[in-house]
């Protein structure tokens, strides 16, 4: 214990009096760590933000749709384009015939610009759906003014509709907009509710929504286009059982035969999470990558000058072993120098990371987050850096002949 104090406290002196040049050594494991580390810690950002913003679509929620929501290529497009449209029909035979679902959920959009006398905002979305709408997966959405239109007013077709914060602070900038008529589309409705402030997901703006019943939809905009409707489980577990028994009444209410393939998908929010793992591991790889040359660059720098230091002292080696300095001992020291090498790179390179990641975050769209076992890794990783690019300066130190040593000018 004593000779490794020894060897921390040699080790440490030789450090502080080349101030400068350990600094520009430990300069390239700084680099290495902040490239691997906040290449790490903009990817955790992203993984955080995009599985908060795919959970609010539900994990026990399945989308029958036209068209997959990823991984259709131009030919798989040109091939499938074509699908006949989902229809109410479609809608109303799940909702006889599943035993699997709790709420079946119409939805239908489009876009289009909604104003009141001189105010108006375009590019909003309208949603036309059922009673349940608010549940059908486009975020954790809820009233805060009035309320959302109820299964009366859906059977009615009422030309009611429940409008996002952004449209009732754009178009009502001096007035409460309940009970107030809007314009949406051609047509005039009645303000019966104004959804709590929700934000983006996805890049879409939740607070720019229009909620209305689906026939009041059609009469507004046509009844030609197709639906996409939400199935609502209760219960995650009953995903793969739902999506089998959904997939056979979809079949059996578009009348397909046996040898034909599905003109339809169920999607559900694994499949936009299993998308953008796939993406994402493109840029682990190239983290990883980037911040591997870094370290490599940083390892033959300590490497390099710590043979120019076993050169520089080689006459204090050999009046070390003279004085009874074993090979382990010398080595010992010389790993220990190289290790704090590291140490101090790795501490700096940490606070910097710190420090851009928290700017990144604060002052940016882009989200970043520090993962302390990601940051643990690459702490043991430098070590080890420094341990492998100082064992052969080490080692070499420790098998000069102490007489030769001596004896060098």
């Amino acid at each position: 214990m004593r000779n490794l104090l020894e060897s921390t406290k040699i080790a440490l002196q030789a450090l502080w009096s080349h101030k400068l040049r350990a600094i520009l050594t430990t300069l390239g494991i700084v680099i290495g760590v902040v490239t691997v580390v906040g290449i790490i810690s903009i990817i955790e950002g992203l993984n955080q933000g995009f599985a908060n913003q795919i959970s609010s679509l539900g994990s026990d929620v399945l989308y029958i749709d036209r068209y997959p929501w990823v991984n259709t290529s131009y030919e798989e497009w040109l091939r499938i384009r074509g699908r006949p449209r989902i229809t109410l029909d479609h809608y109303e035979y799940i909702s006889q015939h599943s035993t699997y679902a709790k709420k079946v959920i119409p939805q239908v959009m489009t876009r289009t610009e909604v104003s009141r006398r001189e105010h108006a905002l375009e590019s909003v979305t309208v949603i036309g759906t059922n009673e349940f709408g608010l549940e059908g997966g486009f975020g954790p959405q809820d009233i805060a003014e009035g309320r959302f239109f109820s299964s009366l007013d859906v059977d009615r077709n009422r030309m009611v509709v429940a409008i996002g914060y952004k449209i009732a602070e754009t178009v009502f900038p001096d007035s409460d907009p309940i009970g107030q008529r809007i314009n949406v589309g051609n047509k005039r409705f009645l303000i019966i509710g104004v959804l709590k402030e929700q934000g983006n997901m996805l890049g879409n703006d939740l607070d720019s929504n229009v909620y209305m019943p689906y026939g009041a939809f059609a009469r507004t905009f046509g009844p030609w286009r197709s639906y996409m409707i939400a199935v609502k489980l209760g219960n995650p577990s009953l995903m793969e059982k739902a999506r089998m028994e959904l997939t056979g009444l979809m079949r059996t209410a578009r009348q397909l035969k046996p040898r034909e393939d599905n003109n339809f998908v169920i999607n559900n929010q694994e499949m936009l999470m299993n998308f953008y793992r796939q993406i994402t591991g493109g840029l682990w790889a190239t983290a990883i990558g980037i911040g591997g040359i870094s370290l490599l660059v940083g390892g033959i720098g300590i490497m390099n000058i710590m043979l120019v230091s076993v050169t520089e002292r080689t006459k204090e080696i050999g009046i070390r072993k003279a004085l009874g300095a074993t090979r382990l001992n010398v080595l010992t020291q010389f790993l220990i120098e190289s290790m704090m090498v590291c140490m101090v790179g790795v501490a700096i390179g940490l606070l910097v990371t710190v420090g851009v990641t928290i700017v990144i975050d604060k002052s940016t769209p882009l989200p970043a987050s520090i993962s302390i076992t990601w940051a643990l890794l690459g702490m043991g990783f430098v070590v080890v850096i420094g341990v492998l690019f100082g064992l052969w300066p080490a080692s070499r130190a420790a098998k000069l002949n102490p007489i030769d040593a001596l004896r060098y000018e």
